[in-house]
C-alpha cells in the first residue's frame, strides 16, 4: 500500500510534467505525450498513477463516493436535522442530499463533478497514448505491458463513469481527449443505458488485458481481471434494473415501477433486455467463482481487521479491488464512517472521528442473534474520555438511529495509526483503503442472477454453485460451528424465485452494510422507497418489543472494555444488582418520544418534489459553466 501511494505521488509530478511546455524542451503537450510518454512503459506507468491519484481525492473516493452519496437506505442514514437539532433536512450539505433533499447550490457536487471527469479526461489520455504507441504492435516486448496499463485505464474509467449514472443519471459521454479546438468541451447528456453499454464493452476487452490477482506480484491496489469481471456484472444488473428516468422509455419496451412520477417515471428495460442481461452478469461472475483466485476468508472478524489494520489479504483475496490511501494523506473511512471516538484520550490521541453515517435499530434487530456480522457491524457505543483521558467505551442511550458502523475501528487500526493518531491537532488522513468489492458481493449477485434466470437449484454454467450454495458460502461464514444446521436449513427451506429473491434482499444488507451498495440495491430492485418505509413501521414495532433497559457488564479483566457477550439485547437478566444499564429502544414514548417526532425528516425528501427522486442535482455552477448545453431535471433548479 504505502509503494503505491508513493507512485501516485510521483504520478502527480510527473502528470504536472506532462503539462509543461519545456518538458524535454518539447514545443507541445500533446507532443510530448504521444512521442515520449506512451513510448516508455516508465512514463506510462506514471501517466497511469495519476489516474489512480484522483480517486484518493475527498471529492472522489476519499469521501464524497464511498460515504456521502451511498445514504440514505432502509438500514443506512445520516441524519437529517438542522443542527440545533430542530426542524427539517438541511439542503445545502450532505445531510441534505442524503436524505434526498439536495440543493444545486452544495458545491461539493461540482467538486465531485469536475474531479470525477479529471480522472475520466486522465484515463482517456492514457488509452489513447497506449493505442497510438508503438510499444503494442505484434511481437513487441513491451506490448503485454502496455495492454494491462490500457485495461488498467478502461477498468477505472468505467468505474468512475458507473459511480456518476448511480448519482447523477443521465450524464456526458467523453471517451476521448479534449480537443485542441474544444468542439468536445460542452457536451450535452447522453442517455444513460447507452453509456452503459459502452462501458461493458470496454471492460469485455479490458478483462482480456489484465492479470488476476497475485499474478506476477499484482495486487488488489490495482484493477484486476476480476474486478473488471465482478465490475461488469455490477453494472449490468444496474442496467437491468429500475431508475428514474428524464422522460419515458415506455415505446421502447421499458416496465414502469408502480406509483412511479407521471413527469419522471422509474423505469427498467423489458424482459427480453432483462434476461440478456442478467445472462450477461452471471456469465462475468462465474468466471470470478470458477477461477478460484478470490476466495471468502473464512473469518470474517480477521479480514475486517486486515482492512483496519492497511493489510491487503494475500492469502484469499476476498477484496477484488481496493482504492489506495496513504496515512496522513487520504480516505475517510474511520473518520465519517465507524466507531466513534469522542474527545482526545491517552491511547489514541486525537478525537479524529465524526462516525457521520448511521446505522438503525430495526437493522440491528434484524440480524439473527447467533450472527457474527451483528456486532461486527453495529457498534451501540462510542469510545469517551475517563478522568484521566483513558479510552472508555460507553453504551449509547436510546439512540436508535445513531447507530455507528463497527467494521472500522480504532481498537483494530495499526499501531502507525496510532502515532499518527497522537500527533495530531486536526483532522488527517485515515488511510485506510476502500474496498470497491468484496467476494461475498460476487456470491450474492451471482446467486441472485442465477435465480433470476434459472431458480436456485440449478448449477451455473462453469464454477457449478447452485444458487443456494453461493448463498450459504456466505451465510455459513457468518456463524459458528454450532449453528450450522440450522444455516444450512435455513438455506434449503428456500424456495426459487420472489422466496429466494427475498432471502438475497435480507442477506446483502447483513453482508454489506455500511459498504456503499444497500442504497444502490434498492433502486435497482425498485424497493428504495418501500423499504425505508417499512424501516419506519418496524422502528414502531420495535419500541413495543425491545427491553425499555438495556444491562451489560464491563470486562474483569479491562473495566474501562464492555463485555458484549454480557449484553441483555433481548431480555432482563434475572439478577441486574452486577449489571449496568442504558435506557434501551423499548423505552421511547410512542406518541411524544423524540425518535418518534423525528421519523418524518428521515429520507423526507424522496418523495417531496418528485415521486423517487434518488438522484443527486449537477452543481449550480457546472451548470452555469456548460455553455447552456447542461440543464437539471426531477425537480431540481
Amino acid at each position: 500500500m504505502k509503494k503505491i501511494i508513493k507512485t501516485i505521488i510521483i504520478g502527480i509530478g510527473i502528470a504536472s510534467m506532462l503539462s509543461c511546455s519545456d518538458f524535454l524542451e518539447q514545443t507541445s503537450p500533446s507532443e510530448v505525450t504521444a512521442t515520449t510518454v506512451f513510448n516508455s512503459t516508465a512514463y506510462t506507468e506514471q501517466a497511469l498513477n495519476k489516474v489512480y491519484s484522483g480517486l484518493t481525492l475527498d471529492h472522489t473516493y476519499g469521501c464524497r463516493i464511498p460515504l456521502n452519496f451511498a445514504t440514505n437506505s432502509d438500514i443506512e442514514l445520516i441524519d437529517g436535522l438542522d443542527k440545533d437539532g430542530t426542524g427539517n433536512s438541511i439542503a445545502i450539505n450532505e445531510r441534505g442530499a442524503c436524505n434526498y433533499n439536495p440543493s444545486s447550490s452544495w458545491t461539493k457536487l461540482d467538486n465531485n463533478w469536475t474531479e470525477c471527469f479529471q480522472i475520466v479526461e486522465n484515463a482517456n489520455i492514457v488509452i489513447e497514448g497506449i493505442e497510438g504507441s508503438s510499444l503494442i504492435t505484434e511481437g513487441n516486448s513491451s506490448r503485454e505491458q502496455m495492454l494491462r496499463y490500457e485495461g488498467e485505464a478502461l477498468t477505472i474509467r468505467a468505474m468512475v463513469y458507473y459511480d456518476m449514472i448511480k448519482n447523477y443519471g443521465d450524464i456526458p459521454m467523453k471517451f476521448e481527449t479534449t480537443k485542441s479546438d474544444g468542439s468536445n468541451i460542452y457536451l450535452p447528456k447522453t442517455d444513460r443505458d447507452t453509456i452503459m453499454e459502452y462501458l461493458i464493452t470496454d471492460l469485455e476487452k479490458a478483462i482480456d488485458y489484465l492479470p488476476w490477482a497475485g499474478e506476477s506480484s499484482y495486487t488488489t491496489e490495482h484493477a484486476t481481471k476480476g474486478f473488471a469481471h465482478g465490475l461488469l456484472a455490477r453494472i449490468a444488473l444496474s442496467y437491468a434494473g429500475y431508475s428514474i428516468r428524464e422522460e419515458s422509455k415506455s415505446s421502447l419496451g421499458y416496465e414502469t415501477l408502480a406509483n412511479s412520477d407521471e413527469t419522471y417515471p422509474t423505469q427498467r428495460p423489458g424482459s427480453d433486455k432483462r434476461k440478456e442481461l442478467y445472462e450477461l452478469a452471471l456469465t462475468h461472475l462465474d468466471a470470478v467463482i470458477a477461477s478460484g483466485v478470490h476466495l471468502l476468508n473464512p473469518d470474517v472478524e480477521n479480514e475486517w481487521y486486515l482492512i483496519n489494520q492497511c493489510t491487503l489479504d494475500q492469502t484469499y483475496r476476498e477484496n477484488l479491488f481496493e482504492v489506495a490511501h496513504g496515512l496522513n494523506f487520504s480516505g475517510e473511512m474511520g473518520y465519517t464512517v465507524g466507531v466513534r471516538l469522542t474527545g482526545t484520550t491517552t491511547t489514541y490521541g486525537y478525537s479524529n472521528s465524526s462516525g457521520k453515517v448511521k446505522l438503525t435499530a430495526p437493522f440491528f434487530w434484524s440480524f439473527d442473534h447467533n450472527d457474527i456480522r451483528r456486532d461486527l457491524t453495529c457498534a451501540t457505543y462510542e469510545i469517551k474520555p475517563g478522568s484521566s483521558n483513558e479510552p472508555i467505551e460507553t453504551m449509547q442511550s436510546n439512540a436508535p438511529f445513531g447507530i455507528y458502523v463497527a467494521k472500522w475501528d480504532p481498537r483494530k487500526m495499526s499501531d502507525d495509526w496510532v502515532t499518527a493518531s497522537k500527533a495530531a491537532t486536526t483532522k488527517f488522513g485515515y488511510g485506510i483503503n476502500w474496498v470497491t468489492m468484496r467476494y461475498s458481493d460476487i456470491l450474492l449477485m451471482y446467486a441472485e442472477a442465477l435465480n433470476e434466470l434459472n431458480g436456485a437449484d440449478v448449477a451455473g454454467p462453469t464454477c457449478g454453485l447452485t444458487a443456494k450454495d453461493a448463498l450459504l458460502q456466505v451465510r455459513s461464514r457468518a456463524f459458528d460451528s454450532s449453528n450450522q444446521t440450522e444455516v444450512k436449513s435455513y438455506v434449503n427451506s428456500l424456495t426459487s424465485g420472489d422466496d429466494f429473491f427475498n432471502a438475497i434482499v435480507n442477506e446483502r444488507a447483513w453482508e454489506l452494510a455500511g459498504e456503499a451498495i444497500r442504497k444502490y440495491d434498492l433502486i435497482r430492485w425498485g424497493l428504495l422507497e418501500t423499504k425505508i418505509a417499512q424501516s419506519k413501521e418496524d422502528y414502531l414495532e420495535l419500541i413495543g418489543e425491545a427491553p425499555s433497559k438495556f444491562y451489560y457488564k464491563m470486562q474483569t479483566s479491562d473495566v474501562n472494555a464492555i463485555d458484549m457477550s454480557s449484553i441483555c439485547w433481548y431480555q432482563v437478566p434475572d439478577e441486574i444488582d452486577s449489571y449496568k444499564s442504558t435506557t434501551g429502544w423499548g423505552g421511547e414514548n410512542p406518541t411524544t418520544g423524540t425518535n418518534i417526532a423525528y421519523l418524518p425528516y428521515i429520507s423526507w425528501g424522496l418523495d417531496r418534489t418528485v415521486k423517487n427522486r434518488h438522484l443527486l442535482p449537477i452543481g449550480a455552477t457546472t451548470i452555469s459553466d456548460s455553455n447552456g448545453t447542461l440543464t437539471n431535471s426531477y425537480g431540481f433548479e
